[in-house]
């Protein structure tokens, strides 16, 4: 007799499934981590956008995450609380908001992105270092051919 827990045959066969199971278990055990510092996956995306493409009109920086203006709003809040983003208006358009990253984010950042290594490190142990190259690459052609289109 099977054991209630094991999976379907049938859904093994699916990749997508493999990659949605896979993905929830990642995202699962880092929203863990990130939570152990008072912190969520949005929090380390703004900082992540911010780092990597400098300041934003707070609007903007929902467009490039496609995420809702006022959840943005909320997380640029707590960030700010926690002085790891400032807020100043905008020299062209005083009505808008310009986010910035502070030292502290870039502080903050850098420990983020050592927990996501390490939980990389986690999912991906039965890989060799090749195969962990060679999966980022195809998952990178997926998610670079996906009709929805890359954030920008």
């Amino acid at each position: 007799m099977n054991e209630p827990t094991a999976v379907p045959p049938s859904l093994l066969d699916l990749s997508t499934y493999l990659l949605s199971r896979t993905g929830r278990t990642a995202r699962t055990r880092l929203a863990e981590r990130l939570a152990a510092r008072g912190l969520r996956l949005w929090h380390m995306a703004v900082l992540a956008a911010l780092a990597d493409f400098g300041p934003h009109v707070q609007r903007d920086l929902a467009v490039r995450l496609s995420v809702d203006p006022s959840d943005i709003a909320k997380v640029v809040d707590e960030l700010a609380a926690a002085g790891r983003v400032e807020r100043s208006r905008d020299p062209a358009d005083r009505r808008r908001i310009r986010v910035a990253l502070t030292d502290a984010g870039r502080t903050a950042l850098r420990e983020l992105q050592d927990e996501a290594e390490a939980v990389q490190a986690e999912i991906l142990a039965p890989l060799s270092a090749a195969e962990r190259t060679r999966l980022h690459e195809l998952l990178r052609r997926v998610f670079d051919g996906d009709p929805a289109g890359p954030p920008e």
